[in-house]
């Protein structure tokens, strides 16, 4: 029996990432479309589209990365699990911030899957759009997914779907994380859930986890007769920055009748006038809480705002072209493989996991840093634009070909090759990865 061809080499870090995962498809090809998808999303084609991201890989159609999201055999489902057992397995037990937020994004017609009229953050109005509900995690200032789920409008639903509101689809994304064996720190959210007191706050009252949620000014609490609502005196501390900058800020606890392990608090920058822009409300539960790390807690949630304008802006997550939420949540699973690829070149423990040892391997290295753009930042952002630099021969090599097919120059054909070798010195700290994978966990 002839034996299935190996896949072909694209980018090193891009092949060694995405070995990871070839237990999860079939078929060689559709294994080279995850691949050669991966290496679209985290080029710098301001639009993700198929036909764009066929030609910068040199696919002469895009065909086949339409059939790859639309009618291959493989499961989101599956590929999210794999992921998320990865993501475990590198944090090796580390506690994690876990934030709740939807991404809301506009979409003309009805055509699509699940797009109604519906309040669209982005625009801070009612449209026409898609909705979905996301958990990202957060380690040392690192963001990187965890799951979604799309939200499913009243008027929009298929037949057999059961409605769920969105605090219920965010408090069975926490179930299942908290199942999957991730050690949560804490639970940050907006509004819309801390005002959910049974479905989201009692889903994390019965799994014991601690949380700093915003809530409404108006929010309130029922009080046994005789009780009262007082507030304390307005305390001055830092809100320090990422970025380790400074800014006073005014903090003071709100009581409603007598202390309890749940607290309430009101964060200002000015408590003479309490400007709305800059004055908001939250709730927590947490023990030994000092009021100088409420809002630099609650202040950690701004990092999902960061981690969905990445997906969105750099790897395309609202760039699909498809009408069915079973293609729609492939092209979302495989963009948060895409961040997840990047992240893991700053979580903890693989910073200087990248690099081929050797004293040839070590020279490369040396060498591409000295390239005018590489970036010697250390967030997501600035490994991503280190990683564009490392894909760009390949890309141009691609982009080139056809023309070299007309006009053979050897100088051409020789060069961009041995260009691609040499960035190919450049390993993925995923390499290392268990490819026999021990799940103890559902990939419902």
């Amino acid at each position: 029996m002839d034996q299935p061809r190996p896949a072909r080499p694209t980018i090193n870090f891009i092949d060694e990432y995405c070995a990871a995962y070839r237990n999860l498809f079939s078929d060689v090809r559709s294994f080279e479309a995850f691949k050669h998808l991966h290496i679209g999303m985290i080029s710098e084609l301001k639009r993700k589209t198929l036909p764009a991201i066929a030609e910068i890989v040199g696919l002469p159609l895009s065909q086949s990365l339409h059939h790859f999201l639309s009618k291959s055999p493989w499961s989101a489902k599956q590929l999210r699990s794999q992921r998320l057992e990865y993501t475990f397995q590198k944090l090796k037990g580390r506690k994690i911030f876990v934030i709740i937020d939807e991404t809301r994004d506009k979409k003309k017609g009805k055509s699509t899957d699940y797009v109604s009229r519906q309040y669209l953050g982005k625009l801070g109005k009612i449209d026409n759009g898609i909705v979905a509900v996301t958990a990202w995690g957060l380690i040392d200032n690192m963001t990187f997914p965890l799951t979604f789920e799309i939200y499913k409008p009243k008027p929009r639903l298929h037949p057999g779907d059961v409605y769920r509101s969105k605090p219920e689809i965010a408090a069975n994304m926490v179930r299942q994380i908290k199942q999957m064996g991730f050690e949560i720190e804490l639970v940050l959210a907006d509004s819309l859930y801390g005002e959910s007191e049974t479905t989201f706050l009692g889903c994390l009252e019965e799994l014991h986890l601690n949380f700093i949620v915003a809530i409404r000014s108006n929010h309130g609490v029922w009080l046994p007769h005789g009780q009262k609502v007082r507030h304390n005196r307005w305390r001055k501390f830092d809100r320090v920055f990422s970025d380790t900058a400074k800014e006073i800020r005014y903090v003071r606890e709100i009581v409603f009748g007598k202390k309890r392990y749940r607290r309430y608090w009101e964060i200002t920058t000015a408590p003479e006038t309490l400007p709305p822009n800059s004055t908001w409300y939250v709730m927590t539960e947490i023990g030994d809480l000092s009021y100088k790390d409420v809002d630099n807690l609650y202040a950690c949630r701004n990092w999902v705002e960061y981690a969905l304008n990445q997906s969105k802006n750099e790897l395309g997550w609202s760039d699909f072209r498809l009408l069915h939420y079973s293609d729609i949540e492939r092209w979302w699973e495989i963009v948060s493989s895409a961040y997840f690829l990047v992240s893991l070149f700053t979580l903890p423990g693989t910073e200087q996991q990248g690099f081929t040892s050797g004293n040839e391997g070590e020279r490369v290295i040396e060498l591409l840093t000295e390239h005018p753009q590489w970036d010697r930042g250390k967030g997501w952002k600035n490994i991503l634009n280190n990683l564009r630099l490392v894909s760009l021969p390949f890309i141009c090599f691609n982009l080139i070909l056809p023309w070299l097919n007309i006009f053979p120059i050897p100088q051409l054909s020789l060069g961009f090759p041995r260009l691609i070798t040499l960035m190919n010195f450049l390993s993925h700290p995923f390499q290392d990865a268990t490819l026999s994978v021990d799940y103890h966990f559902s990939s419902a």
